[in-house]
């Protein structure tokens, strides 16, 4: 329990430090003062990031590629995973090994490109969904689960009747919540913090992914110093500025967990206990 707790104040205490200084004043965080409470209370760090047109336009982006993204995410992977947890099946073996390959040899950046620019896929949002539709990791993780369902309960349904798309969607995937809560928590995480596929295969303004637009602000201070008057200079800081962003960009996807928390963690149980 302690070493839980203090791994936990290890990932609690950077937040909060942040969030701290994303609500202090200039003349607070340059002097060193902003600890885990906020000094010189101050919102005008998230006034000029909501005003700021471009860091929406990146998040509405960001957010049809992560709901977008995921759904196909576990579309794809739950198309894949049940037919290979199957024994009637068959070259089940022989695609798993072909799954398997794929983890441990990956693709060349220039190949990869040149593939994608023949599909006529760069500068659109499908470039970030497509390719990364299967996760070789989740769909091993997802057959595992497949696995572990009685056949009993298949073998009489199909006794009934049921074909195999409806049995899937009666059957399979509402006794699957689990592992799908698990796998669509993760792959959602993927979308939103995606940013090296949006680097390589995006270079229109109008498809900026918000990991993107966060790495010009901390990296560039690029903010737009016009909306900065001289009223706000000694309220808001770069560093201030930064930390509101960073915030602004992580709440989003911490808000899904509350939601799926008691599916999650029984999917991430998946395979651990064996009868």
């Amino acid at each position: 329990m302690i070493l839980m707790f203090v791994i936990g104040l290890a990932m609690v205490l950077p937040m909060l430090h942040v969030i701290a200084q994303s609500l202090s004043d200039a003349p607070a965080i340059n002097s060193g003062a902003v600890g885990l409470w906020p000094v010189g209370f101050t919102t005008e760090n998230y006034h000029l990031i909501l005003k700021d047109g471009t860091m929406w336009l990146a998040f509405r982006n960001s957010v049809i590629v992560t709901v977008a993204g995921t759904l196909i995410n576990l579309a794809a992977t739950a198309s894949l995973a049940y037919p290979l947890s199957r024994p009637e099946y068959l070259y089940r073996k022989a695609a798993l090994v072909l799954v398997l390959i794929t983890m441990i040899f990956h693709a060349p950046l220039i190949p990869n490109y040149l593939l994608l620019k023949n599909l006529h896929m760069l500068n659109t949002l499908w470039v970030l969904i497509i390719p990364g539709a299967i996760s070789a990791y989740n769909l091993f993780v997802m057959r595992s689960f497949f696995v572990n369902l009685p056949n009993e309960l298949l073998d009489s349904a199909r006794i009934d009747g049921c074909g195999e798309f409806r049995m899937i969607w009666k059957i399979v995937l509402p006794l699957s919540k689990p592992v799908m809560a698990t796998m669509g928590i993760m792959y959602a995480v993927g979308n939103w913090n995606m940013y090296s596929q949006a680097i390589y295969y995006i270079d229109k303004r109008s498809l900026l992914l918000l990991q993107v637009r966060l790495r010009e602000i901390v990296i560039t201070d690029n903010m737009g110093a016009s909306d900065i008057t001289s009223d706000l200079i000694n309220l808001i800081s770069p560093e201030g500025l930064k930390m509101a962003v960073i915030v602004f960009a992580t709440i989003p996807i911490m808000l899904v967990y509350p939601f799926l928390q008691k599916h999650f963690i029984k999917g991430m149980l998946v395979g651990s206990i064996k009868s």
